[in-house]
């Protein structure tokens, strides 16, 4: 029998049909840029561009586990693209990227960004990522800091202790049919290569959630880039881990001395879960894109 605490994480599917009802784009009512595909890594790899091309580095989306563009940007797209690019990117797997015979895995996933966005001539951009996204974001600034100039990164852990207790063992009791219904569902298979792969899709996001990385403390503290690191005040990932995150990124001192206030930045938005802080775009916009466009020291 499961325990009550795993039961509950169990249907978060379920609870999350709910919650986003309403919430963003559906893969049906959406309608984005045409999308392109670049081969890379042996993928035929899904982007966006939206918006037009400026002075400042275009901003990158990666999307979370079992989501896909429309599902978790749908509605920060149409705002943060109003004054920079915006390119947003779907993994291995999920939405419009066909899966390969490869497991799920954020190194592989931060390789294959890095290259297609060499293949389409980004040499710099700032990049947004999303609970699994944030994870492929907070790699690349680790491995590919070349690349990188700002980071924002929206519930993210560096290793399975920055989560609340069960919330992994939680994971390996969903399956496919709880999603049946819900937008991450629909959205695969509307937009899909194979929709009927959905079930394998689960089991290996499954298998990647077995696996987790761990991000070294000092690794993360010698990044360069600065780092917004953002969490939803009843997010998966615990509090104190995303003020741990914000110290090693030189966060948490006293901004009001001659040294003035640290590049990296936090922000909690209020009343919001791990599901619906992506869809709080009166909250994150200004967050992310002030940001953005703040001179760093």
């Amino acid at each position: 029998m499961i325990k009550p605490a795993l039961a509950a994480i169990a249907t978060f599917a379920v609870a999350a049909t709910a919650v986003l009802t309403g919430c963003g784009d559906d893969a049906e009512s959406s309608t984005p840029l045409p999308g392109n595909h670049v081969q890379v890594n042996g993928l035929d790899m899904y982007y966006e561009v939206h918006g037009q091309s400026s002075d400042e580095p275009p901003l990158v989306l990666l999307h979370g586990a079992l989501s896909g563009i429309g599902t978790d940007f749908g509605d920060l797209i149409p705002v943060l693209s109003e004054n920079r690019q915006v390119i947003a990117i779907e993994q291995q797997a999920h939405g419009r990227t066909a899966d390969i015979d490869r497991p799920l895995r954020t190194e592989f996933m931060a390789d294959d960004t890095v290259a297609l966005l060499k293949q389409i001539g980004v040499e710099k951009a700032d990049i947004f990522g999303y609970s699994m996204g944030a994870g492929v974001a907070l790699d690349i600034g680790l491995r590919h800091s070349d690349v990188v100039r700002k980071l924002v990164l929206l519930s993210v852990g560096l290793s399975p202790e920055g989560l609340h207790p069960g919330v992994l063992d939680g994971i390996t009791q969903i399956q496919p049919e709880m999603l049946h219904g819900s937008p991450f569902h629909n959205d695969y298979l509307a937009n899909a290569p194979r929709p009927e792969d959905f079930p394998t899709l689960v089991a290996k996001v499954k298998e990647m959630d077995a696996n987790p990385p761990t991000f070294p403390a000092d690794a993360v503290a010698a990044m360069t880039a600065p780092t917004l690191t953002i969490i939803a005040d009843s997010d998966i990932v615990r509090p104190e881990h995303a003020v741990e995150i914000f110290r090693l990124r030189g966060g948490g001192i006293m901004g009001d001395t001659p040294a003035g206030l640290p590049d990296s930045e936090l922000a909690v938005l209020p009343g919001a879960s791990h599901v619906t802080g992506v869809h709080r775009p009166e909250l994150l916009a200004p967050m992310i894109t002030t940001f953005l466009d703040r001179p760093t020291n």
